[in-house]
């Protein structure tokens, strides 16, 4: 996708999400009042970024921290860097952490931060340089008990390392619980890399069970290849189904015998993209979704899944790895085809809840093992994709409405029960 159609597409973020509240508010009862609660940021900080470049020239950047709600406890969500950042995709993203976050009933309300920036065009020099310099300027919202950020799009463990550093420069004392994602020699925790992958594994496997689809021998088409898309693909692929289709920023390419994704994911570490890869048929992008598939994760940007893909989609299934990658009226076709949809609020929710873990791992300066960890995020998520199920078997309704009714009951009762300063 272009830059150009990613910017016209991602500004409809914060309507899509506007849109997903108005759905759920039906079904919340008394709670109905607080509603306003979810359609308003809390607050939203814009920054100006201004760094000495390699070459001795000063360019400016702008980054952006919103915190969306923390009726739940401290704010939690991704630093994003990409050109297209702005502070609509920003304000969603943050109100998509705090459904997120409500639906695994984790102790966090929501947040995001971002700077509309292409990383791949800075030196590894520049990108900390940046990297520090916004972390000082939005050191008066973050912290381990206000907000608590942690990578995204464009960012990676070393940028949370430089925010951590930095953060502790300031306080004068080092501070592990600010960012997760981190190094784990600098306090982060095994097993966070994967986890969001990983998790849409695990819902996946849920949910197909449920709707009798047979995961051994399925097809599927997997958009984006990074830490998520990856990961996904290489445990379905475990699990013998066959990845026929992936889509990244270089490209598509095509396998109807599947792909071997450890040598994809060799090829992808060496070539920063699928483009190239052999063994493989190269198809237009636009083709991608016509593929024949049973299982689809859209695992890049959001607002992925248009009215006319979603009309002509094969798949049986679909996986949200990626935020917001459906927009409504898409939802609604898929609702009526019969499709399957596993929301992002609790398909992509393995990365925060690893992340709930590392920071309660900094808070207690004791760690536990990889096995542990992904004992404890596999119970979590398979926990809140069947409460998810059966509140929708029970409201006659979409897997997501389902989970939005879950997460805006916890969020409003906290809001109702908190009460309104001053009263």
């Amino acid at each position: 996708m272009s830059n150009l159609s990613y910017a016209n597409e991602h500004s409809d973020a914060w309507q899509t999400y506007l849109a997903q509240i108005d759905r759920v508010a039906p079904h919340l009862g008394d709670l109905k009042q607080y509603i306003e609660t979810l359609k308003r940021p809390k607050r939203a900080l814009i920054v100006d970024v201004p760094i000495v470049m390699d070459d001795g020239s000063i360019r400016h950047f702008e980054g952006y921290r919103v915190q969306h709600n923390l009726s739940r406890g401290p704010g939690k969500g991704g630093v994003r860097y990409h050109p297209n950042v702005d502070l609509n995709e920003v304000m969603a993203l943050s109100a998509w952490m705090t459904i997120k976050t409500a639906v695994l009933n984790l102790p966090f309300g929501g947040a995001k931060g971002g700077i509309r920036v292409d990383p791949r065009q800075l030196s590894p020099r520049e990108l900390e340089r940046l990297t520090r310099r916004f972390t000082t300027e939005i050191s008066s919202l973050i912290g381990p008990q206000t907000d608590i950020p942690a990578p995204d799009v464009g960012t990676n463990p070393n940028i949370m390392g430089w925010m951590m550093d930095t953060y502790s420069m300031i306080q004068g004392h080092t501070v592990t619980g600010v960012v997760t994602g981190k190094p784990v020699h600098l306090g982060g925790s095994l097993g966070r890399v994967r986890a969001t992958g990983r998790g849409v594994f695990v819902t996946g496997l849920q949910a197909a069970q449920k709707i009798g689809l047979e995961v051994a021998g399925s097809k599927v088409a997997v958009q984006g290849f990074g830490n998520v898309g990856s990961e996904a693909a290489y445990l379905f692929n475990e699990a013998n189904a066959k990845i026929v289709a992936v889509q990244d920023h270089t490209g598509t390419i095509f396998n109807a015998e599947g792909f071997d994704v450890k040598a994809l994911q060799k090829h992808v570490e060496e070539h920063q993209g699928v483009a190239g890869f052999a063994d493989a048929q190269v198809i237009d992008n636009e083709a991608f979704w016509d593929v024949d598939m049973d299982i689809l994760i859209p695992a890049a940007l959001e607002a992925q899944i248009t009215l006319e893909r979603a009309q002509n989609l094969k798949a049986k299934l679909v996986l949200e790895g990626a935020n917001g990658p459906t927009y409504p009226k898409a939802d609604d076709v898929l609702v009526e085809r019969g499709v399957t949809v596993v929301p992002d609020v609790i398909c992509n929710a393995g990365g925060v809840t690893v992340s709930y873990f590392e920071w309660v791992q900094d808070m207690a300066s004791y760690f536990w093992t990889e096995e542990e960890i992904n004992e404890r995020l596999d119970k979590l998520m398979i926990q809140a994709i069947n409460d998810v199920w059966n509140t929708a078997k029970d409201k006659e309704c979409s897997l997501r409405t389902a989970a939005y009714i879950l997460a805006c009951e916890r969020i409003l009762k906290a809001r109702k029960e908190r009460g309104i300063f001053p009263g």
